[in-house]
């Protein structure tokens, strides 16, 4: 049976194990670690009730970094709130709450993969893989997948083609230096250009990038879409599907994490897609490499890592 750890149970880590429990032909065991673990063992209590409804291989509990020990994949959603514009400014605090946990990981002999998805994501992805020493193709950060869907739902609405027969990648950055590789965008075999206007494009992409802050002044947070990308990766992960996403992970030539498109299956990142961009688009990439970069010296200097 695999086993996936979930660090921390807040909005995003309760809905990746509720959207999670309905996967069909699951066999796992699923243990959440959370510090208000009383609260905690009532929802996963809950949530068992309904599973007795269908036919379950699924097994619920909670747990303790022990349970590390032989998990297949680790998920890391632990945080703080967002409270910022810039997901950049909250990173201090987070990267507390990161170092408290790698340090216990690494009591453990976990080898499994690990998923992060506590923001700022492409800077907290570098913290981990740094403080525990740990293979960079086996933590990834969710990225700019879910600005990547959030981009796609956008264009199926607007040119009435299904979600997934749109080819386009938001790449960089999962924040407000983010940037849409449209020379590489395409519909069938047709470049996106020929069904949208630049002015179009550019309302786009903004629209895109200023999502998720829509979504928490509506809800005060968001969980589902990026706790569904998460289910797409651990399932990518756990049935070896070799599936292609832009994802948050160690790009060599710039000895920094951030998104691309990268093959994943069960050894983690397996391949990079490389992209050819435009002229325009690698100026984008360098600025978005300039504010991951200061970020991470903010909290973590080059003579650390």
């Amino acid at each position: 049976m695999n086993k996936i750890v979930v660090i921390g149970g807040g909005h995003v880590g309760f809905r990746y194990i509720e959207k999670l429990v309905l996967e069909p032909n699951l066999y796992t065991e699923i243990v959440l670690i959370d510090l208000e673990g009383k609260s905690f063992q009532g929802e996963l209590l809950d949530l068992k009730q309904g599973l007795s409804l269908k036919t379950s291989t699924i097994s619920l509990r909670m747990g303790t970094y022990e349970d590390c020990e032989d998990a297949s994949v680790v998920v890391i959603t632990a945080g703080v709130k967002q409270t910022r514009s810039d997901r950049l400014e909250d990173l201090e605090a987070a990267n507390e709450i990161i170092r408290d946990i790698c340090r216990n990981i690494s009591k453990t002999s976990f080898q499994g993969v690990i998923l992060v998805a506590t923001n700022p994501v492409d800077v907290i992805s570098q913290l981990v893989a740094t403080y525990l020493d740990y293979p960079y193709e086996k933590v990834i950060g969710s990225g700019t997948m879910l600005d990547t869907v959030r981009l796609k739902t956008l264009l199926a609405e607007k040119l009435q083609v299904a979600s997934c027969d749109i080819q386009v990648y938001v790449l960089g950055e999962h924040g407000n230096s983010q940037f849409v590789a449209w020379s590489n965008a395409n519909i069938g075999l047709q470049n996106l250009s020929n069904f949208l206007t630049e002015e179009e494009k550019e309302r786009v992409a903004y629209q895109t990038a200023k999502m998720g802050g829509e979504i928490v002044r509506l809800k005060q947070y968001t969980n589902d879409g990026i706790a569904s990308c998460l289910v797409r990766l651990t399932m990518a992960i756990l049935l070896d599907q070799k599936q292609v996403y832009a994802v948050s992970h160690y790009q060599s030539d710039y000895d920094l994490y951030f998104s691309t498109p990268a093959v994943i299956g069960c050894e983690g990142i397996e391949k990079d897609i490389k992209i050819k961009l435009s002229e325009e688009e690698k100026g984008k990439l360098a600025y978005s490499v300039q504010v991951i970069q200061k970020a991470l010296e903010h909290i973590l200097p080059p003579e650390l890592y």
